[in-house]
């Protein structure tokens, strides 16, 4: 078996090396720190978006929005024109697409409507 080299504190040379190395990192990354202007964190009880929970009730209520107007045209279009179920079928689906859609569109996945109007 190989013997390690052991110092004066009982750890072996490897041990006090990874330990030097540690500590001249960590005086780099604090010589990088402090040439960096620190990050203003927003004050407690203000924020810049919505909660977790907000987010996630503006998204469930924009996919369930458009599958109820889709469901109300079609048992419209089902009434008035005599079609039954054709138009509640069709306009349910459609009307889920454009739910699907509208989340993807909130939650910044696909492209919103006005993207491509907008000049930089």
């Amino acid at each position: 078996m190989a013997d390690n080299a052991h110092d004066e504190d009982g750890r072996s040379t490897e041990e006090a090396a990874l330990s030097a190395r540690l500590r001249r990192l960590g005086e780099q990354l604090d010589r990088q720190g402090a040439g960096r202007p620190a990050e203003s964190k927003p004050a407690e009880g203000s924020s810049t978006g919505p909660t977790g929970f907000a987010r996630g009730f503006q998204l469930s209520s924009e996919l369930v929005g458009g599958v109820v107007v889709g469901a109300v045209i079609g048992w419209s279009l089902d009434y008035w024109l005599g079609i039954a179920p054709w138009g509640m079928i069709v306009f349910l689906l459609v009307g889920f697409v454009a739910g699907v859609m509208n989340v993807m569109r909130s939650a910044g996945v696909w492209p919103s409507r006005d993207a491509g109007n907008r000049e930089n």
